[in-house]
């Protein structure tokens, strides 16, 4: 099976370094407004899912969650997970007091990707 989400050597660092202090997290990216489209980490039920969300796959044992929106229009896509320095926008993930903010890098998937695309789940 394709994963649809991958992450970077600094992205796992970042991860590692974060569930030190805070425990098991989650990822949740949704599809504008206030917080853009830059993902964030939250302790693992910090953020409330609504109904119909979608779980993409796992990051170091981290479910990463998307806004069934933003799945829709990005779903023949691999998500890739990355760090920048800096603070971004929003401030509530808990990369933000280390300077640090998490970043997407979208692909298109391969025609032979498509055809074994790992699952995706939804919230209920």
């Amino acid at each position: 099976m394709v994963s649809r989400i991958d992450s970077t050597k600094e992205a796992k660092e970042l991860i590692a370094t974060l569930k030190e202090k805070h425990g098991e997290l989650m990822f949740y990216q949704a599809g504008g407004c206030c917080e853009g489209t830059q993902p964030q980490c939250f302790e693992k039920g910090g953020y409330y899912l609504r109904m119909n969300d979608v779980c993409l796959g796992e990051i170091e044992g981290c479910e990463f969650w998307v806004d069934r929106d933003l799945f829709e229009y990005w779903k023949y896509s691999h998500f890739t997970l990355d760090v920048l320095d800096g603070f971004g926008v929003g401030g509530f993930s808990l990369e933000t007091p280390l300077q640090k903010t998490f970043k997407i890098h979208y692909r298109l998937f391969s025609a032979a990707e498509l055809q074994n695309l790992a699952d995706v789940k939804t919230a209920d």
